[in-house]
């Protein structure tokens, strides 16, 4: 694993272009396996007066089972040499495969968290909340054209307890 350097959720680049162009795999354990999704869905802001981010899973993605189980996750974000990596995560299931030996990405843990070790960026996270989208409350019909199937996201808001940086060697 790289050595990494811990910055402040301050210093973290734009975070619009980190999760919605750059993407992000989303990381966590059931305690016995690991398991990483890519999402480009999310925010990261100041809630309850925590530096937080909130990311959105469908229930059926296998990446669910771990997060619901689990206190804590990771999200990772990489150069764009990786870009093939995680559009192989955020298609092929990992109860299919396992993904990580697929794609070459390797798990370590920061503080009993699991993390991808080749991240350029690392955010590990305390989940605070969780709730399931719900159709009545949207004030307008175009969102629900992301759920043609009706598979709503659940939300997790978390609390962003560290962030670390790869430092170059």
């Amino acid at each position: 694993m790289r050595k990494l350097k811990e910055i402040t959720p301050y210093e973290i680049e734009n975070a619009m272009k980190l999760i919605g162009k750059d993407w992000m795999l989303i990381t966590a354990s059931d305690g016995r396996k690991v398991n990483t999704m890519t999402a480009s869905w999310g925010n990261m802001g100041v809630l309850w007066g925590k530096n937080v981010c909130t990311v959105y899973i469908r229930p059926q993605r296998y990446t669910y089972e771990f997060v619901e189980c689990s206190d804590h996750l990771s999200l990772s974000f990489f150069d764009e040499s990786y870009r093939d990596a995680l559009k192989v995560c955020g298609t092929v299931s990992g109860r299919d495969c396992d993904k990580l030996a697929r794609t070459g990405l390797t798990a370590a843990t920061v503080d009993s968290v699991p993390i991808i070790s080749q991240a350029r960026l690392t955010i590990i996270c305390k989940k605070l909340y969780a709730d399931d989208i719900r159709p009545e409350k949207f004030l307008c019909d175009e969102p629900l054209s992301n759920y043609k199937q009706n598979d709503f996201h659940r939300f997790y808001i978390c609390e962003i307890e560290k962030v670390l940086v790869a430092e170059e060697s």
